[in-house]
């Protein structure tokens, strides 16, 4: 009852907010120049090509366009006259047209327009054009994986990771422009908490799209901005497909397999992905720490090996209920198995005491199973342009069992050496429904609305078991022995208005969300209830400006909604001496976000810059201290720490972006993109002091075609140092290099990739609290080798030219 009372709620707010949007525009007057660019060499469309018209008499800009995934293009609203039309496009030559629209004649189709390679014979050599690896728009860039060959073999860890702007460190977690609290999204749709990236195969990926200032249509969770990962899905007419295999080294194996089968009104389409992969990793940590008039120094090197397997896979169907309507349905079942072993080697010493010596055993072990379902409909208007109705309902469910332990293997008599474990069972539940209605008030605006709802669920226990004296059973310890119960209810509307008027484009949206978030611990720490309704505006105010050039300024209010480990009191061991507890206190931050960009192509070069600062409010962190407590009842040398959460104060963040793409000869190309900011945390001595310093990223990839069927990648990363809420974290570089040959009439691929080439990929962090100072050294593996091979079926083929924009898209907003 009180769930179905705040959706109400959300519809009331989602009136509101429509009926502060005009319910019309009177179209202006002008014309229409539309038609379809090919290749001239092989007839296949072109897509994300820049259209201008320019005025005969001086070549100013007049009006443009970018054509769609089929080519088409449209330029409209254009006034009588005779203009010179002209199409650009990585790797061909431009094309050029004279146009005239006259009283009787105000609109042109020209049909199919087909523009010439920019081929250049060099040794026999044939170098062709093809869509850009990096379209980057103002509002958002899209990545193209297909041509990242430094992805081969991976995750979507090693994807995002060549991302501009996106930084993965080596937990995974990723980052936007230094901002952590991203919002991961799959084919359109928010991922559940249990995502890894880490678990889904490059190969399966599409495109990835980051959006870092979203509008109102988004979510307002993740004040980092937004990744959407669009999954791959065959729909071309008959059977077709591809086939991958990769073998890295150091026991690393992966497969997948992609297929479709089309015809007439029905699309079949399915997957299989399988790895299999063993880790290596070695670290060390350094830490003091003092409790009354003790002082304890811990020194301590671990090595580690893991081993990882994964199956999944997918099946789906697309049916064409009429021609304007389309109804998906899809099944995604994946199963995730994987163990970790950990060597470590501590030194005690406990103020000037002679230090003891431990060897321990850390092990975890890990079953995850999951299965998705989604149907979705599509429906748009052929009488009117723009118009679409969207629907989605999905359904995820999810089972996790994993087991945490220690063994000491050796260390002095009084050191208690019992073998202890936590076992966690959690089941999570997610239901998500939305609708989105595109309504077009004129030739050049249109009003967004839509309404969603989503609902999490989740319980499960953990059992803290130690060892008996006859080391064969395990006793559980109640008082370490966990039940919870966790629900999440998000009721959303949102209404987006846009419009073009002449040079300029706007858009404006207003989303309402209501949060009730419910759950408790059982036996110890009691119930708790959230809920609060907010309001989250955006803007977007863009102009095109003569030469190709466009600047554009946005805003958005976001939050960052904590997830439920991070709300649940619920301790959570990584080993004896440290555990990681939830705050049934803590509130979301809340971030205004501004953005500020400019674009413009030169010739075959293009330049984008951005200008960005960002505000949160109740800035949200994680905290390690020494639990006094704990540690005086342990009666033993060593300390324990805990981990939570707390909310501190505001924070700026302010920066620049820069990212410019310049072909140096026909057969190579060189993309750079970085960042320079200002990253500032709240102190979490709740003194009011904030801690900031400057840093940035770089990314340079050298993209090289020496011969028709070759093409090698060579890519350099950098994160420059940034600052925790206690600490520092080191910057961190590599390089990779990867190389791609086509066989048997581009029928299959043969890819070679070597990762982090000179071992320099390394996690170092560094931590104050009061009477706690740490240092930590990780180091995973990450110098890897792949070999690959891909065979492609029906229609399928691999991409004949690897163009690394970033790429000039064309006007609209992403949101």
């Amino acid at each position: 009852m009180n769930s179905f009372l705040t959706f109400r709620r959300a519809l009331r707010c989602l009136g509101f907010l429509v009926a502060l949007f005009p319910l019309g525009l009177q179209a202006q007057n002008g014309g229409t120049v539309s038609g379809k660019l090919q290749d001239q060499s092989n007839n296949q469309p072109l897509p994300f090509a820049n259209v201008v018209l320019l005025k005969t008499q001086d070549s100013s800009f007049v009006a443009g366009a970018q054509t769609s995934e089929n080519g088409a293009f449209a330029v409209e609203k254009v006034a009588t006259g005779t203009y010179l039309l002209r199409a650009t496009v990585v790797g061909y030559q431009p094309f050029r047209k004279t146009v005239a629209l006259t009283a009787t004649a105000p609109s042109i189709q020209l049909g199919t327009l087909r523009v010439a390679p920019s081929a250049v014979q060099l040794k026999g050599v044939v170098v062709q054009g093809e869509k850009a690896a990096v379209v980057d728009n103002l509002d958002k860039k899209v990545i193209n994986v297909s041509k990242d060959l430094n992805s081969t073999g991976g995750t979507a860890v090693d994807v995002l990771q060549n991302v501009p702007s996106v930084s993965v460190d080596q937990s995974g977690q990723v980052s936007l422009r230094g901002t952590p609290n991203v919002t991961i999204y799959v084919d359109g749709k928010p991922a559940p908490s249990t995502f890894r990236l880490d678990q889904l195969p490059a190969s399966r990926i599409e495109n990835v799209e980051v959006i870092t200032n979203p509008s109102a249509r988004y979510s307002a969770a993740g004040s980092g901005g937004v990744i959407n990962i669009t999954l791959k899905k065959q729909q071309k007419d008959g059977w077709n497909g591809q086939a991958v295999a990769n073998v890295g080294t150091q026991d690393k194996y992966n497969t997948s397999l992609n297929l479709n089968r089309k015809a007439g009104k029905l699309n079949f389409f399915g997957s299989y992905d399988g790895s299999d992969n063993r880790w290596h990793g070695a670290g060390d940590l350094h830490q003091v720490a003092t409790v009354g008039n003790s002082t304890t120094r811990t020194d301590q090197d671990s090595r580690n090996v893991s081993h990882n397997s994964y199956h999944g896979g997918r099946v789906g169907l697309d049916y064409d209920l009429t021609d304007n309507q389309k109804l998906t349905v899809a099944a995604d079942l994946s199963r995730n198995k994987g163990w970790e072993r950990e060597n470590l080697t501590t030194l005690l010493t406990r103020n000037n005491d002679a230090p003891l010596a431990l060897r321990n055993l850390g092990y975890d072990d890990e079953q995850q199973r999951e299965l998705d379902l989604s149907t979705d409909y599509r429906r748009t208007w052929a009488g009117q342009k723009g118009r679409e109705l969207t629907a989605n309902v999905t359904y995820v469910d999810v089972d996790v069992d994993v087991t945490v332990g220690q063994r000491v293997l050796d260390g002095p008599i009084e050191y208690p050496k019992q073998e202890r474990q936590q076992k966690y069972d959690v089941g999570l539940s997610l239901l998500m429904g939305q609708v989105d209605y595109v309504h077009p008030l004129g030739e050049k605006s249109h009003l967004d609305v839509g309404l969603k709802t989503e609902n999490l669920f989740t319980n499960g226990g953990v059992e803290y078991l130690l060892q008996d004296a006859d080391a064969a059973t395990f006793t559980r310890q109640d008082a370490f022995s966990y039940n919870y119960r966790y629900e999440r209810n998000v009721h959303a509307g949102y209404a987006t208005y846009q419009a073009e008027v002449g040079k300029w484009n706007y858009q404006g949206g207003l989303r309402a969300e209501y949060t009730n978030l419910t759950g408790n611990v059982v036996p110890s720490f009691g119930n708790f209830n959230q809920h609060f309704l907010n309001v989250f505006p955006s803007a977007t105010v863009a102009r095109t400006l003569a030469g190709d050039q466009r600047v554009q300024l946005s805003y958005s209010r976001r939050l960052n909604r904590p997830d439920f480990m991070q709300f649940l009191a619920l301790p959570i061991y990584s080993d004896q001496r440290n555990y990681r507890i939830g705050n049934p206190n803590i509130r979301p931050e809340y971030v205004n976000a501004f953005e500020l960009g400019h674009q413009v192509s030169l010739g075959q070069m293009s330049l984008t810059s951005t200008l960005f600062w960002r505000q949160t409010n109740q800035s949200l962190q994680s905290i390690r201290e020494i639990d006094t407590a704990a540690t005086r009842l342990s009666g033993q040398p060593d300390f324990i720490t805990r981990t939570s959460y707390r909310n501190f104060g505001q924070t700026n963040n302010y920066g620049a972006e820069l990212s410019i793409t310049q072909p140096v000869a026909k057969w190579w190309k060189i993309t750079a993109s970085g960042s320079f900011f200002r990253n500032e945390l709240t102190s979490f001595s709740g003194d009011g002091r904030n801690r900031a310093n400057y840093t940035g990223t770089a990314r340079l990839m050298n993209t090289f075609n020496p011969t028709k069927t070759l093409d090698v990648q060579l890519t350099s990363n950098y994160r420059g140092a940034v600052i925790t809420a206690q600490g520092r974290m080191a910057s961190v570089y590599s390089t990779d290099v990867a190389l791609r040959q086509r066989l048997f009439n581009d029928k299959a691929a043969l890819t070679l990739r070597l990762s982090d080439i000179f071992n320099t990929k390394r996690q170092y962090t560094e931590l104050y609290s009061e009477g706690l100072t740490a240092n930590f050294h990780n180091k995973r593996e990450t110098r890897v080798g792949y070999l690959g091979f891909t065979y492609y079926f029906g229609n399928s083929k691999p991409a004949k030219k690897i163009e690394q924009g970033p790429k000039s898209g064309g006007g609209g907003f992403g949101g």
